[in-house]
């Protein structure tokens, strides 16, 4: 406002309108703990050498540049692509270590010869661990021909070796032979000339250089499998403090569902055998976490091996009864990224939970249709089949407990069949989306209205904070996210002094009370048809 208005003219003067309008939060977040490949801090965050607090990522090219590709025995980079194939768009990486030297192993690669597999060719190291680096060995064009001497003036063939990294070709090194010449030979020419690989040519006695020629193909260079070294359920919870695990989630407020694909594998022994306490306790403690916050919700994972009747067994052991988690059955069978050229039917494929593809799945359902609509009778993208089919008869017996279904229809696709939260006590909280809802309307109210605080406790106040909700309630419920024929049918916002009393502003208290109708979804269709006898019938 001006001052002084001392010459004449027109003044414009900017008042508030008194109305502050609320959007709604964002509801697709998600957030994975568990083991990466490597962490790059070039790509990464600077000020977290470590790479072990939460990180957000956009795209699975953009996790690769900074967390490596695919590493065997880690199940988050599996969850993570999996998440992004099916409709998700942003995700925080919670990074547990494996060891002190997590991220320094270089990755390599046993190259096979090609005329005796069961030999070792070439000892392949990638020099820059925070890439994917490939390798091509590419064979002479034609065998040469004969000269009519006995060979003697054939000239030796010529091998090629590309190098690729993050999928683009980088080196192109020609002129390899495989000859009686000495291995080091072959050994200083690649090394000299590659800015990305060094090769060696391991000893081996009655193999002559010429039998160890590799076989022709394109291969990855795999960092090590993951080695634990002690990793703890604890690991993965983490610490505030330290923003570390999901505990450090603290540091990011929008996200808005938790899952921890890495938990079968820290349970899981060398020799196979599987510890379920652990497990157990582990997916309680997240459960909890959950819970406590009030923002976020916990996709559960059931162990894999389990046919129906132990996944049943399964929810009754997790004994837990809330609304801010969701269990899956059963696990997902995925093509192998890793596996080696001429792998057998059962290293082509891979065994992965499917907290990564279901919340892929509620992201999408978000984008498409509403945090209000179940995220079910969905496709389940970028997946082989389930471990095991589940049978209606079955899922009669999973579906009331609460343990939400993946199933396959044939040509109609593989759907996710169950929309259940672990909530037995209260009904009114049976639906992931019921759920969901009343949290991104909490968050929505609770962020768009910060600029009430301080303000003058009148009834100026009451009524600006009533028409702001109200709108933004009404905007959901022409949307399709309330039920009612009218917007009254559908919430109430009570904002006056019969819940404001003088007692409570003497407090520095203002209380709103909001009544809210969610839609539920139409779990159960059913048709009751009956015989009809009057259609052709006439009366005289």
């Amino acid at each position: 406002m001006a001052a002084t208005y001392g010459a004449p003219g027109v003044y414009i003067e900017e008042q508030p309108s008194g109305s502050m309008p609320i959007e709604g939060v964002g509801t697709a977040v998600a957030a994975f703990v568990g083991f990466t490949e490597t962490y790059n801090v070039d790509e990464g965050d600077p000020t977290d050498p470590d790479g072990v607090k939460p990180q957000l990522v956009t795209s699975w090219p953009q996790y690769e540049r900074v967390y490596g590709g695919f590493v065997r025995g880690a199940r988050l980079p599996h969850a993570v692509r999996g998440f992004f194939e099916n409709g998700g768009s942003a995700a925080y990486i919670v990074r547990v270590p494996v060891g002190d030297n997590d991220g320094d192993e270089q990755a390599r690669l046993s190259l096979p010869a090609a005329e005796r597999p069961d030999v070792e060719s070439l000892h392949i190291a990638a020099l820059n661990p925070g890439s994917r680096v490939e390798v091509e060995i590419v064979p002479p064009a034609a065998p040469p021909a004969a000269d009519g001497n006995g060979g003697q003036d054939t000239p030796p063939a010529e091998y090629t070796l590309r190098v690729y990294s993050d999928g683009s070709l980088q080196e192109e090194i020609g002129g390899l032979q495989f000859t009686g010449k000495s291995p080091r030979t072959l050994e200083r020419t690649v090394n000299e000339r590659s800015r990305f690989v060094r090769v060696e040519i391991p000893p081996m006695h009655g193999v002559s250089l010429a039998e160890r020629a590799p076989a022709p193909g394109r291969y990855q260079v795999e960092r090590p499998a993951v080695v634990l070294n002690g990793v703890t359920p604890a690991d993965m919870e983490g610490s505030v403090a330290e923003r570390t695990g999901y505990q450090g989630l603290a540091i990011a407020e929008n996200v808005t569902m938790v899952a921890i694909p890495d938990l079968i594998t820290i349970t899981t022994g060398d020799d196979g055998s599987f510890d379920e306490e652990t497990f157990l306790a582990a997916q309680k403690q997240l459960v909890d976490y959950c819970e406590a916050s009030h923002t976020k919700m916990a996709i559960l994972d059931t162990p894999p091996g389990l046919n129906a009747a132990r996944a049943l067994e399964w929810r009754q052991k997790l004994a837990r009864d809330t609304a801010f988690a969701a269990l899956y059955y059963p696990n997902l069978v995925i093509a192998n990224p890793l596996a080696r050229p001429g792998a057998t039917n059962g290293e082509k494929f891979i065994t992965v939970p499917p907290s990564g593809h279901v919340a892929g799945v509620w992201a999408r359902t978000d984008g498409t249709r509403g945090v209000w609509k179940a995220p079910a009778n969905e496709a389940v993208r970028g997946i082989a089949r389930l471990e095991f089919e589940v049978t209606s008869g079955e899922q009669d017996l999973l579906n009331p407990e609460g343990v939400n279904c993946i199933r396959s229809f044939g040509s109609y696709g593989t759907k996710i069949w169950g929309a259940r939260t672990l909530a037995k006590t209260d009904p009114s909280w049976r639906y992931i989306n019921v759920r969901r809802l009343f949290n991104y309307i909490e968050e929505s109210i609770r962020r768009g209205t910060q600029w009430a605080v301080f303000e003058p406790n009148d009834f100026d106040l009451w009524q600006r904070v009533k028409r702001n909700i109200t709108s933004f309630l009404r905007g959901l419920w022409m949307q399709g996210a309330l039920v009612g024929t009218t917007a009254e049918q559908a919430f109430y916002v009570l904002c006056d002094a019969s819940n404001n009393p003088a007692s409570s502003v003497d407090e520095g208290k203002l209380i709103v009370e909001v009544g809210i109708a969610p839609v539920k979804p139409a779990e159960f269709v059913i048709f009751r048809i009956s015989q009809w006898q009057g259609g052709g019938a006439t009366s005289e």
